[in-house]
Order: structure tokens, then sequence, then C-alpha cells
């Protein structure tokens, strides 16, 4: 049921990382937002598997920054 794995956010582009991150973000909002006002969720389980979604998106993007770092001398 994961929405996606850390492959294949190893295998998007940054701006394409950039924009399901963006995506996600919202629809947690919507989700955690909806379940602050009361109304029930259809699917609970989904709020944790946008976490985990966005923490893989980070964690790829963190790493590409350690291996690609921009401008400067690498240490």
């Amino acid at each position: 049921m994961a929405i996606m794995k850390a492959k294949d956010a190893k295998a998007m582009k940054t701006e394409d990382r950039m924009k399901r991150l963006a995506e996600f973000r919202l629809e947690l909002a919507k989700l955690k937002g909806s379940s602050a006002v009361g109304a029930s969720i259809k699917e609970p389980g989904k709020v944790k598997e946008l976490k985990k979604a966005i923490a893989r998106i980070l964690t790829v993007e963190n790493e590409d920054k350690k291996i690609k770092p921009k401008g400067g001398k690498e240490k």
C-alpha cells in the first residue's frame, strides 16, 4: 500500500520530487484539517503513508545534496 517507494523517488528528477512533495503535503494538510474538524477519515492509514512518503522524498533529496554539492569543493 506504499504511496511511494524509495527507489521510485530516486528515479525521479529533483523537480518532479519537489512537485510530488508539495502534493503529498497538501493532501496531508487536508486530511489533518478534516480530522481536526471532527469528520471521520475514510482511510485512516493514509495519514501514516503520506508521512512516510514525505520522509522518503526528503531523505532522497538530502542524499543527493551530500553526493552532489552545489559549487565549492568536496571534502
